[in-house]
Formats: structure tokens, C-alpha cells, sequence
């Protein structure tokens, strides 16, 4: 393990993250709320220690192997976290703990949503800012960026790239450089943002609400300048454009690269896994505007519009909402809430299992139970026209596995310290999935429950994140290893 360059490149990261208090920095100024001087501490604080680290290994050249990616990119986002939390901290509002402060700030950099803050609209404006700032950047993923500036320092970006980017083929870039894949995906993550910015805005949200909501939208974290999150506006055509971004930024980051280069928007028909995501949304949007309309629930208006937009929200892992669909009739709350346990689509900014392994899964299991009609017959697994290979569907099993593992211990964890059945399945299975809100004592925020369930809570928020494979090899023996 090459652990000069590991810290070179974390000493790197953390000066480059120092920079991005500018923002905030710049609307507590512009806002007058007084919180100017705690971000320039947070900055000055986070770019000396950068600094530190990176200077003694600054003339260190050369390239990670794959087990040094693993170690940056958990390093990176723990550390980064830690980082995050001290704005929060020093800020004088709520969070006023320490664990508070990192919850949020682990939260907001893996896009879950959950919080720990209430009386979010009596927030200053440049701690309201930050805190939507800390999902965009964790959105995309701080070290894609990372990647494309590291080949100019002499540092090559590829075993960063794969431990970071989501889904269960990760070798395949979108352009022949990994500099030019991140720029690729920054692209059109920008573009994405400003269009949701501008239409927000024409919808009727002002400019400080239309960026700061854009940028958790396009992000899929959820986090909101006001406590009643997106249902504060109570307008139908702000949901509507919502549920369309929360659509487009679920998707694939690939398939879009793909459609926009060719000028083909055919590619998305084509493609396995997105017909399953919408086909998946369509089918539990229709239950639940029905189940609503019929029960009386809702009329059939609001019934539409506003479950089209939980059901939107909740399965890519969005997490905002106009209502409280806790109190739901019938199966619709729990059936909304196991959505996000599918996610977004693979190289997307959702979280959950992601789509294209559940559709493996299920297209597995359909060849299992033909298997035992025809015994001798020969059925591979296909997505599209493409053969999947039997490591991939063991890989994608394996996750599945270890997803499920390691959601029952943290279940078991959090029951022992005093929350009950519902509360803890899903404050667990929110976290997890970077999903944000749950049932139960978590449905509207997390700072009620034990400190030490926050602390399994982050540990579960950067798991899934780094889709459970990233963190926990660094828990093997084998890692180790010579």
C-alpha cells in the first residue's frame, strides 16, 4: 500500500473542499446573518490540515492500485465528513453536538436527507445554504471531480473512479480518458442543476429556494430550506418539475451521456434498465393514486399529484415531500417505504440496491424456475441483447447478501438501544439507502433517538453510499495482507 501518495491525495481533497465554504461564506456576507466568521474558521481549519498532510508528500509521484483507491475514497468521505460537521458546529444553531453536527454533515454529503435540525426556516440563510451545497457536491461524488484534476498533479484516477462510481459493472467509461469520463459527468450534472434552478424559479420559488432546491433535487438527497420541505410551496407545477429532475437524475448518468452525444433520445427505450425504473414507477404510482382516491384519501386531483410525487421521491431516494404519507391507508406506507430499496439506476446519484441489480436478480430468478422445466437447456441471463456473465450475477447476489447482513445488524443495534420495531427497520433502511426519511420516531427528523443510534446511523449512511463493498473491505484481514 502506497501510503505517501494516499496522503497526498487526501491532503489534496481536503484543500480542494476548504474552497467550497466560499459560497456560504459569501451569502452570510450578502445576507448579513453573522455566520461569516464560522465559515472562514471552517475553512481556514480544513485547509491548514490539508496542508499539513499534503506537504510532506507533495514531490511524491505516481499511481494508486486498487486496494489504495478503496483507502482514499473511505478515507476521503469519512474525513470529509468530519470536515463538513465544523461549520455546523461552530455555527451557534442547531446541531449544537458534536454528533449532531456530523450526523448532518454525513447526511448531507451522501445525499440520505435525514436530519437531526427542526425549525429549518428559522435557519440563517448561509447555514440553509450550506447545507443544500453539501448534497450537490456529494451528488456526483467530491472525488469524480477530484479525478479529473489528479492526472495534472501526477496521479492517476482510475482505482478512484471505480470504487466510487455506483453499480455492478464498473469498468466501462463513457470517454477513453477517466479525466474526461468526470468532466463528461460533471457536465451534464451541471447543466441538469441550472435547468431545474431556472425552472423552479419560474414556478414561482425565489432564487435563493429555486438554486438550493435544485441542488438537492439533482443531487437526490432531499434536504429542504423549509421544515415542510417541497409541500411549503403548495404548487402542483412546482411537484411536477420535481418528479420530472428526480427522473432524470435517477437515471443513469451514462445512458444520458450517451443519448445527448448521439442526439438519440431512441437510446433510453433501448436500454433494460431504465425501461424497468419507469416501468417499475409507473405500476406503483398507479396502485397508490388508486388505493388514495379510492379510500377517499385524497381527491383525485391532489390524489394524482401528490402521490406521483411520493411515490418519485421515496424510490429514487429523494426523500422530499408535500405530504405525510406515514399515515397512508392500507399497505402504501410500507409499500412506499420499500421503494427505496430499489433506488436509482446504476451510475446514477439515487441510492439504494440499484435498479439494474434488482432486475438482475429477478431476471435470475425467472431463469431458475425455467431451469426446472428444461434442466439441460442453456438460458443466459440477458440485459438487452447482452449475455451477463455468471461473476457478475454472483457479484450481484453478494451484494445483496451483505446489503441484507449488514441491515440486520445495524437493526438489532438500534432496538438495543430503546427504539422500537418500526422506528429502527426504518431508520435503518432510510440510511442505508440514503433515502432520508423514515416511520415511526424518524418520520419527520432523527434528533430524538439515542446518540449512539446517530452513530450507527452515519455508519450506515457512508455504507451505502459507497455501496457496502467500498467500506467494508477495509474491515477484512485480508485487505491487509501482503
Amino acid at each position: 500500500m502506497r501510503t505517501p501518495v494516499i496522503l497526498k491525495i487526501l491532503g489534496i481533497l481536503m484543500m480542494l473542499f476548504s474552497i467550497t465554504m466560499l459560497p456560504p461564506l459569501g451569502i452570510s456576507l450578502l445576507y448579513e446573518d453573522g455566520q461569516w466568521t464560522r465559515f472562514a474558521n471552517g475553512m481556514a481549519i480544513i485547509a491548514i490540515g490539508g496542508l499539513l498532510i499534503w506537504a510532506p508528500f507533495r514531490r511524491i509521484r505516481g499511481d494508486l492500485r486498487v486496494r489504495d483507491g478503496f483507502v482514499v475514497t473511505t478515507l476521503f468521505w469519512v474525513v470529509l465528513s468530519v470536515a463538513g460537521s465544523v461549520p455546523l458546529y461552530l455555527s451557534g444553531n442547531p446541531p449544537h453536538t458534536f454528533i449532531d453536527a456530523l450526523f448532518e454533515a454525513v447526511s448531507g454529503l451522501t445525499t440520505t436527507g435525514s436530519t437531526v435540525i427542526t425549525g429549518i426556516d428559522d435557519l440563517p440563510k448561509s447555514i440553509l445554504w450550506y447545507r443544500q451545497q453539501l448534497q450537490w457536491l456529494g451528488g456526483m461524488g467530491i472525488i469524480v471531480l477530484a479525478v479529473a484534476i489528479l492526472p495534472m498533479l501526477g496521479i492517476g484516477g482510475m482505482q478512484l473512479y471505480r470504487a466510487e462510481v455506483p453499480g455492478p459493472v464498473k469498468d466501462n467509461k463513457l470517454t477513453p480518458r477517466i479525466a474526461e469520463t468526470a468532466k463528461a459527468l460533471w457536465y451534464i450534472y451541471v447543466l441538469l442543476t441550472g435547468v431545474c434552478a431556472v425552472a423552479y424559479w419560474l414556478a414561482g420559488m425565489t432564487w435563493f429556494d429555486a438554486i438550493g432546491h435544485s441542488f438537492s433535487t439533482i443531487a437526490i438527497g432531499g434536504f429542504s430550506t423549509h421544515d415542510a420541505s417541497i409541500g411549503y410551496f403548495n404548487s402542483a407545477a412546482i411537484e411536477m418539475i420535481a418528479v420530472v429532475f428526480m427522473l432524470l437524475s435517477g437515471a443513469n448518468y451514462a445512458l444520458h451521456f450517451m443519448a445527448w452525444r448521439q442526439r438519440n433520445l431512441a437510446l433510453y427505450l433501448a436500454d433494460s434498465e431504465f425501461k424497468f425504473y419507469i416501468s417499475a414507477l409507473a405500476i406503483i404510482s398507479t396502485i397508490t393514486i388508486t388505493t388514495l382516491i379510492a379510500t377517499e384519501t385524497l381527491g383525485p386531483f391532489e390524489a394524482i399529484t401528490q402521490g406521483l410525487f411520493e411515490v418519485v421521491s421515496l424510490a429514487t431516494t429523494t426523500g422530499f415531500g408535500t405530504a405525510d404519507f406515514s399515515v397512508w391507508p392500507l399497505m402504501l406506507p410500507f409499500m412506499l417505504f420499500t421503494m427505496s430499496f430499489m433506488g436509482g439506476c446504476a451510475a446514477s446519484t439515487g441510492g439504494g440496491i440499484k435498479v439494474v441489480r434488482i432486475l438482475l436478480i429477478f431476471r435470475q430468478g425467472a431463469r431458475e424456475m425455467k431451469r426446472l422445466l428444461h434442466p439441460n437447456a442453456v438460458m443466459p441471463v440477458k440485459l438487452g441483447n447482452r449475455p451477463v456473465s455468471d461473476r457478475v450475477l454472483q457479484a450481484v447476489w453478494g451484494f445483496f447478501s451483505v446489503y441484507m447482513f449488514m441491515f440486520l445488524i445495524m437493526l438489532v443495534i438500534l432496538q438495543a438501544t430503546g427504539l422500537d420495531q418500526v422506528t429502527a427497520w426504518t431508520a435503518v433502511g432510510a440510511t442505508i439507502n440514503n433515502l432520508g426519511p423514515g416511520l415511526g420516531e424518524v418520520a419527520y427528523h432523527y434528533g430524538d433517538i439515542p446518540d449512539l443510534a446517530k452513530w450507527v446511523l452515519c455508519f450506515a449512511m457512508l455504507l451505502g453510499r459507497l455501496e457496502v463493498f467500498t467500506l467494508l473491505l477495509l474491515f477484512t484481514p485480508a485487505f491487509w495482507r501482503r
